[in-house]
């Protein structure tokens, strides 16, 4: 398995269990949503910038989503859900200041188990998960 296929399996199973905190009753849904939505940037980034560090893929993921946090204080967010309700899964449609706080813990997070992944790819020796074919 190459580092980017690894990636890219944590990419679906982060989008994955993203989708499924939907179901999830408050207070515990949104937060772990807000957590592994910015997980999911920060790996995204990894994935499609080899050789990045882990920290600046935190930073990019923070930045994003507080752009993406902060853009809800318009109206534009809200009107495009009433369009296409899949939008309101990538941009939301409320401003809570609260959600930034989850945005950096699950920017570090995704930064973490990304660098992990490039790490233990990248690492010589047999491994499990390299090795397979």
């Amino acid at each position: 398995m190459t580092t980017r296929l690894a990636l890219l399996a944590v990419c679906v199973v982060t989008a994955t269990a993203g989708l499924a905190t939907r179901g999830l009753p408050e207070p515990a849904g949104d937060p772990l949503g807000d957590v592994l939505y910015a997980a999911l940037v920060a790996v995204l980034f990894l994935l499609a910038s080899p050789g990045t560090r882990p920290r600046s893929a935190a930073l990019v993921a923070l930045t994003a989503c507080v752009a993406l946090e902060l853009f809800q204080l318009t109206p534009v967010p809200q009107e495009l859900s009433g369009r296409w309700p899949a939008s309101r899964l990538l941009l939301g449609t409320t401003f809570a200041a609260v959600d930034l706080l989850w945005y950096a813990a699950g920017a570090a997070i995704g930064a973490l188990v990304g660098g992990a992944v490039v790490r233990l790819m990248a690492s010589p020796g047999p491994s499990p998960v390299r090795d397979q074919t």
